[in-house]
């Protein structure tokens, strides 16, 4: 495995400590996260969505993603983009957050 693919299974690791707190379920396994790109010098971009644009963490979910990501090792920097297009619906969950939350 590459040192890009490594560091970028770090980043989705820390992203998964990340939790909505309505739904307990990560971040990640909840399809909340659109992208991840590595750039030269460990810069990482992230491109992630809310549940919803009303969402009561809108401001602090985003600032604990960039605080967890920043703590991997071998990243410099988070360009954290928070976007709505294409809105987020429960077809982006994953398998796993399907059965944890009973939605098959």
């Amino acid at each position: 495995m590459s040192d890009a693919n490594n560091l970028e299974q770090a980043i989705i690791d820390a992203l998964k400590t990340v939790y909505d707190p309505e739904i307990p379920v990560d971040i990640y396994e909840l399809g909340l996260i659109y992208g991840i790109a590595i750039r030269e010098g460990g810069v990482v971009g992230i491109r992630m969505t809310l549940t919803s644009p009303m969402c009561p963490v809108a401001e602090s979910l985003p600032l604990e993603v960039q605080e967890k990501v920043i703590q991997v090792e071998g990243v410099t920097d988070v360009d954290l983009e928070v976007v709505f297009d294409p809105p987020w619906n429960k077809t982006m969950m994953s398998e796993e957050a399907r059965f944890n939350l009973d939605m098959f």
